[in-house]
């Protein structure tokens, strides 16, 4: 379910990629990146600004059945001062989704598994959760990383388990259920096995059988499913195995 609007999308990467740049500045450009390891935060920059400029030629090419060339992209090396050019990578990603509109139909990594429609408004709700997650990044090379808003963080837990996570094929291990708690954030049941992951939202789940239950705020559960370092382990209830091959699975590159 989704739980943000087109135009809450839109401020919130702006609001993300202005918390990535103002933790970049107070870090310094060769400080390291603890959730990226071989990262310093002016590659975590450049990473952010290179991935806004693909969506925006991604989306302002409209239909595709491919991503757009590099030609048609142009160039995505930071040049002059890093954070004038990501802003400017910013704007060009907000201008595109803006002029676009949520229901433009645009090639997505997402579109062939059918889990999430391939439009503008899919490509904001994702970009919300990239910007969130590497502000968090660079306030942690900052020494001092941040809850992510509540805003991004319930509906990335959402965004995830319905987008990222399905994409991933078949379960390969032993069959389970695991129930995810976010209190007032919400619930989700997440049945994985041989035909993949069928994710149901809401409701207590009490008819079902579950192998395992994670409770966590909705921040905690969202940096974890990106395996970030939260300061704590995740509350964990039941096979003490099953949790850690959930987070361990999915291809995050």
């Amino acid at each position: 379910m989704q739980t943000l609007t087109f135009s809450e999308m839109l401020a919130l990467i702006d609001d993300r990629s202005a918390a990535l740049r103002a933790a970049a500045a107070a870090a310094g450009m060769a400080a390291p990146v603890p959730g990226c390891p071989e990262w310093t935060v002016e590659d975590l920059i450049a990473h952010l600004g290179e991935v806004h400029l693909v969506w925006a030629a991604t989306v302002a090419a409209g239909p595709a059945s491919e991503p757009p060339s590099d030609e048609v992209v142009g160039d995505t090396e930071p040049h002059g001062d890093i954070l004038t050019w990501s802003a400017n990578a910013t704007a060009a990603l907000r201008s595109a989704l803006q002029e676009a509109g949520p229901d433009r139909m645009c090639w997505t990594w997402w579109e062939e598994t059918g889990v999430a429609p391939n439009t503008a408004g899919a490509v904001a709700r994702h970009q919300v959760q990239e910007a969130g997650v590497h502000a968090f990044d660079a306030q942690q090379a900052s020494g001092r990383g941040e809850t992510l808003p509540l805003a991004v963080a319930t509906d990335g837990v959402a965004e995830y388990l319905t987008v990222e996570l399905p994409t991933n094929g078949p379960w390969p291990y032993e069959p389970g259920t695991v129930v995810l708690s976010t209190g007032p954030g919400g619930s989700w049941l997440v049945d994985l096995g041989p035909e993949g992951v069928h994710v149901l939202e809401g409701g207590v789940h009490g008819h079902v059988k579950r192998t395992a239950t994670v409770t966590a705020t909705p921040s905690d559960m969202v940096l974890s499913f990106y395996r970030r370092d939260i300061g704590q382990p995740l509350q964990i209830d039941g096979d003490p195995d099953l949790v850690p091959q959930l987070l361990a699975w999915p291809n995050l590159d």
